[in-house]
């Protein structure tokens, strides 16, 4: 029998990822009663000089709302790396001697970081030792089925465990295939890019000096991202959009064959510009594909980080996009008129307002540049490359592109610095 085991709440928040808690936590901050919804699993403890698979290049904006949290100065130092500079090659094209060439600088956009490099793990652990003290609520179970609740306005979100938690407003934070999406009738629009990410983290023989690097390259679009360094030397995470026939293969070869089969790809994608590439961890593989919803709220429920939008991780942006979302809806309602309770319509609309530009623009510029640096045609090949060294030629193009990289925004963020 299920029974309605929770007071009445403003907001449940539905996922337990890093998206999930960090809502739960600012919509708190606004004093909103939040309560938090999904499983709680383990985390393993950090090993010294050994890094979590997943990563993320926080932008400025997100760190700033971390910070505006207390998030960002929990998290170990040792754990973050910076990054000074991007360096991104071009695929070497049909004629010509040389690929084409962007360098972008901190220091073009004013500040002294481009992103930061940060462990899902150690996000994740800080993130939830916050929630736990500020008393939100987390029941760990199951989201099962969504119903308008009874007598009063408001909605009954059911639990696998037989629980009903009941809440004016449910945002749905439970990742890219979420059940309370699917359950508020919002629709989802995909496509497969028919490739895979392969992660892995690797030692370098030459120092990184806090720079991000990316090829475009026959096997898809390379990225190593610079890590603490450890005893063992220079440290690098390497993100590969592989054609997924390719990844497939690699991915299949014996133990003793994986590591070597790769090592030997990255010097020719790389060129040595980090020198020799050790493998130092498993490898692992995740589809990549682009997922948008064309509404991101409706009827009490709210969509947010991959539950609302998946983009190609070429441009590193994914969780920057979702911590977006957080901001927004957390001004939204930290902002909304005394009289209006949280599910307005209108306060719903004004949150999709305030994502629908930067999210089209995001999902439009990483879709473009896979199927830009995707063609092998001589034309296309051309355009691309003369495309980065014109960039990398007009300092005022370096310092737009910088500043939309980096996710530099100037609205402050309620009860924190301004971002």
């Amino acid at each position: 029998m299920t029974q309605v085991s929770s007071p009445h709440a403003d907001i449940v928040v539905v996922g337990t990822g890093i998206a999930g808690l960090a809502a739960a936590l600012a919509l708190a901050r606004q004093g909103l009663r939040v309560e938090l919804l999904g499983p709680r699993a383990p985390l393993p403890a950090p090993e010294a000089g050994r890094f979590d698979p997943r990563v993320y290049a926080l932008s400025p904006a997100s760190r700033g709302l971390l910070a505006g949290l207390g998030i960002w100065d929990a998290l170990p130092a040792e754990r973050i790396a910076g990054v000074r500079r991007m360096e991104i090659v071009g695929d070497r094209p049909a004629w010509g001697d040389r690929p084409g060439r962007l360098g972008l600088s901190a220091w073009q956009a004013g500040c002294d970081h481009l992103a930061w490099i940060a462990e899902s793990r150690e996000l994740e652990r800080v993130l939830r030792q916050a929630v736990q003290w500020s008393g939100i609520r987390w029941t760990t179970e199951d989201f099962v089925a969504l119903d308008g609740a009874r007598g009063a306005p408001g909605l009954t979100l059911r639990t696998a465990g037989g629980q009903a938690l009941q809440a004016r407003l449910a945002v749905a934070a439970d990742g890219a295939d979420s059940k309370l999406r699917e359950a508020a009738g919002l629709a989802v629009s995909r496509s497969d890019y028919g490739a895979t990410g392969v992660v892995v983290h690797l030692t370098a023989a030459l120092p990184h000096q806090e720079c991000a690097c990316q090829w475009f390259t026959p096997d898809g679009v390379l990225a190593l991202l610079p890590m603490h360094d450890t005893d063992e030397g220079p440290q690098v995470s390497m993100v590969w959009s592989m054609p997924r026939a390719r990844a497939d293969a690699l991915l299949a070869l014996p133990d003793h064959e994986r590591a070597p089969a790769l090592e030997a790809r990255l010097a020719a994608a790389t060129g040595g510009r980090l020198g020799a590439l050790r493998v130092r961890s498993p490898l692992f593989g995740f589809p990549l594909t682009l997922q948008h919803c064309p509404q991101l709220a409706q009827r009490g429920v709210i969509l947010l980080g991959d539950a609302a939008h998946v983009v190609h991780p070429l441009a590193g942006q994914g969780l920057n996009l979702g911590l977006g979302d957080v901001q927004a809806l957390a001004q939204v309602l930290g902002g909304r008129e005394p009289y209006r309770a949280v599910d307005d319509p209108r306060l719903l609309r004004r949150y999709q307002r305030a994502r629908a530009e930067p999210l089209l623009a995001m999902r439009a510029v990483t879709d473009g540049l896979f199927h830009l640096f995707g063609s092998r045609a001589g034309p296309a090949a051309w355009l691309r490359n003369a495309g980065l060294d014109l960039v990398d030629r007009v300092p005022l193009l370096k310092r737009m592109l910088v500043n939309g990289a980096s996710g530099i925004a100037t609205r402050p963020w309620p009860g924190g610095p301004t971002i």
